[in-house]
């Protein structure tokens, strides 16, 4: 008899379809990996959930254990055998147990792929366009004789469009949510009782679960997805709405880092959705480049530069400011800036809001004002519910806040006011204005944006991308007033 131990983003059918019926499976909640750092509420109850779930659907053949920490269940229950974890120190935990370790699953491409890859490409970078091609065309997926369908590898170019005038939402019926049952109600318990000991601390609501816990629930939730919002995906992937926060989101991330869909299932649905007719191409195309491209990159980044990043954290613009309170436990109702406030309250509300909002209005932020990138990185990771180490690391170190000096993206994705007008409905109605630099209306992001040159200039001149804004320094009249502005304020709520 074989037991495994599956952990709590392992919870699909993938990781215990080879196993016989005399197997056993061993699950184990432990309250110190809850204590040691201050989770969103939402992302305890649905990891909780989620693997109580799992362990009523094995039955008999599961055993789940509710201990301080994870030493106390293995030494009662010593597994034989355990997947790969998804962190760098998970990994290091199983290995100094001496069990088995079967390779990493929940994923379309193996280790080796990637490092074959890369390896090959010499001295190249490793950008993501060419990762995503050579995927899909190891895959055949969206493929024709070799060739992308259509002849175009991606649709950004379309993707790109503004919210619509005069709309609070997209116009979609609601998306799918699920029934709570009494192991939610159970859970809950549980979360309450360990606050009321003193012993963890959450941020963030803990409202109604939003997202699925178990298998069943996640295969109506992409059906619902492909139904109802995959059409209209790829044009405002990039757009925001204030009263909508889905907008046309699949909302499948924390499903597939649960482990409960394999993200072949989310692509091999929507191209299907094509075939029949019903799904555009280029919305297609765009789930299949955050799934098949993106989310197999960061994951694949995540141990590519382990050791290096081990050996010493990216802060390549030395931001060392800590993270404030305000900011870091979501008390949205400090803030003024609209977009910002809308920002955090969608976060305390839901742990979750989608990758523009994540990435250029609270990503944004963070690099701005110089916040420490590992801090940022571990905020992510804390606050959201589909929030892993391995997929904040490349996404937030990498991405937004450039703290790797361009190892993945050519250039800081910082932007001002501008970018937030034209994308969001975030503006209308703000006491800033974007146009404004300086003042009592100035936005702080569009001043943030030119102190943030201004404190990064030395070490961006060099970067050919940011050539025209680093000149566009040299034409601010009112240069010297921003810096003075944005310096007294600071890191106080704007």
């Amino acid at each position: 008899m074989t037991v495994r131990w599956i952990l709590g983003d392992q919870l699909g059918p993938h990781f215990t379809e080879d196993l016989g019926p005399d197997d056993r499976v061993l699950l184990v909640v432990s309250k110190r990996a809850f204590a040691r750092r201050r989770y969103h509420r939402a992302k305890a109850h649905l990891v909780l959930s989620a693997m109580h779930h799992r362990a009523a659907e094995l039955g008999e053949r599961a055993c789940l254990l509710v201990v301080d920490r994870f030493a106390d269940a293995l030494d009662r229950v010593p597994p034989a055998e355990v997947i790969d974890p998804t962190s760098r120190p998970a990994r290091a935990f199983v290995r100094s147990r001496g069990m088995t370790v079967l390779p990493a699953r929940g994923f379309v491409t193996r280790d080796a792929d990637f490092r074959a890859w890369a390896t090959g490409r010499g001295t190249r970078r490793l950008l993501l366009e060419d990762w995503y091609r050579h995927v899909r065309t190891a895959t055949g997926v969206l493929m024709e004789a070799g060739r992308p369908i259509a002849g175009r590898w991606n649709f950004d170019h379309d993707n790109r469009l503004p919210p619509p005038k005069g709309q609070a939402s997209l116009g979609l019926p609601r998306p799918w949510q699920p029934d709570e049952d009494p192991i939610d109600a159970s859970v809950r318990t549980l979360l309450d009782q360990w606050q009321r000991d003193g012993d963890v601390a959450f941020i963030g609501d803990d409202g109604p679960r939003l997202f699925a816990a178990t298998r069943r629930e996640a295969l109506d939730a992409l059906e619902d997805f492909v139904r109802h919002r995959l059409a209209l995906f790829g044009p405002y992937e990039d757009a925001a709405l204030a009263q909508d926060w889905a907008m046309a989101h699949s909302l499948l991330s924390p499903a597939m880092n649960l482990g409960l869909l394999h993200p072949t299932e989310v692509v091999d649905a929507c191209v299907a959705a094509y075939e029949a007719g019903t799904a555009p191409l280029q919305s297609v195309e765009a789930v299949t480049r955050q799934v098949l491209g993106w989310r197999e990159y960061v994951w694949h980044l995540y141990w590519w530069f382990a050791e290096a990043d081990q050996e010493r954290p990216p802060n390549a613009l030395g931001a060392h400011a800590p993270i404030p309170a305000w900011f870091a436990d979501l008390q949205a109702d400090q803030v003024e800036a609209s977009c910002l406030r809308g920002a955090l309250r969608e976060v305390r509300q839901r742990g979750w809001t989608h990758h523009i909002v994540r990435l250029m209005i609270l990503g944004n932020w963070a690099l701005q004002r110089g916040y420490e990138p590992a801090e940022v990185a571990d905020w992510f990771t804390r606050a959201f519910v589909d929030g892993y180490p391995w997929v904040m690391t490349a996404n937030v170190l990498g991405m937004s806040q450039y703290a790797d000096g361009g190892r993945m993206a050519t250039k800081p994705y910082a932007s001002g006011g501008a970018y937030i007008k034209r994308m969001t409905d975030s503006c209308s109605g703000c006491s800033y204005r974007p146009d404004h630099r300086v003042g009592p209306r100035a936005c702080p992001f569009a001043a943030g944006y030119w102190w943030f040159l201004h404190r990064n200039r030395e070490i961006l001149s060099s970067n050919p991308r940011m050539a025209v804004p680093i000149r566009g320094l040299e034409r601010l009249a009112d240069l010297d007033d921003v810096v003075a502005q944005e310096g007294a304020r600071g890191h106080q709520p704007p």
